[in-house]
């Protein structure tokens, strides 16, 4: 607290009360504040990841998914002078956090629901597919609309690029075998168990590798492009993005993940 000195006059107590007021406002503004820009006071920024991931079926040290991004977003950082860490979410966790502020920074897919939230990169800064995979006898699909009335498998946790409400409106008359693990989706294909697999092309080629499966086939379904994701709910939000994006322009392409189908024993395109 702030103790008024004997013996002063109206003017200095205007000077003090003038000084009070503007420290308040650099408090509320969020400059010190807990929930203001993660980079004031030495607060760093947080990237939440998914749990299911993408990229990879492999897990790290620490059961949890080995995440790529991780590299890029150390490199992203530290060209952009930014303190950060990274937290490990399950997938509706991680927009939870997002929406409320909890965590600041991810690289996701776009989606309505991410733009409600969040601020959202112009550019991808990495590329992957999903894919649709069938036993030969079955037709190919290439669109969405082709899998209305057909049973497929999915795997939990993933929102499949923001196809994941068609695969479960009823209207669609989808029946959705959802399974825990990429290992399970591919072995229930195989039994025949369903018509198509919906499946990221990163952990689909790893199962394939090390099972073939006979006279299965697959078709891209949708190119996936991960973006920036920075929370509404960061101060100075824009500007921090706009720091981010001339960070990521500095790395190049070398740097940025890039997923695609290769033809392998077991898994043939058309």
């Amino acid at each position: 607290m702030f103790a008024m000195p004997p013996n002063r006059g109206p003017t200095f107590r205007s000077n003090i009360l003038i000084v009070l007021i503007g420290l308040g406002a650099l408090w509320s503004d969020g400059g010190f504040a807990q929930g203001g820009s993660p980079t004031a006071a030495g607060r760093e920024i947080e990237y939440a990841y998914p749990s299911p991931s993408v990229w990879t079926s492999r897990l790290n040290s620490r059961g949890e998914p080995e995440n790529p991004l991780l590299k890029v977003a150390d490199a992203l950082f530290r060209k952009a002078g930014l303190p950060w860490h990274s937290a490990n979410y399950p997938a509706a966790r991680v927009f939870e956090n997002l929406r409320n502020g909890t965590s600041d920074f991810s690289m996701l897919v776009n989606s309505p629901a991410i733009e409600d939230c969040c601020l959202v990169s112009k550019k991808p800064v990495a590329h992957t597919e999903l894919r649709v995979y069938r036993l030969a006898h079955q037709l190919p699909v290439t669109r969405r609309e082709a899998l209305v009335g057909k049973n497929i498998i999915t795997v939990l946790g993933y929102t499949y690029g923001g196809l994941l409400p068609f695969f479960d409106d009823k209207q669609n008359r989808i029946g959705n075998n959802v399974v825990s693990t990429h290992e399970a989706a591919f072995a229930m294909l195989e039994k025949g168990r369903a018509d198509y697999l919906i499946d990221y092309v990163g952990p689909s080629t790893e199962i394939l590798a090390t099972h073939p499966i006979p006279n299965l086939k697959s078709e891209l379904l949708q190119p996936i492009e991960v973006h920036l994701i920075l929370s509404k709910k960061v101060s100075d939000g824009p500007r921090l993005m706009a720091r981010l994006e001339e960070a990521m322009t500095g790395l190049g392409e070398k740097d940025q993940p890039r997923a695609k189908a290769k033809a392998r024993p077991g898994a043939t395109k058309e």
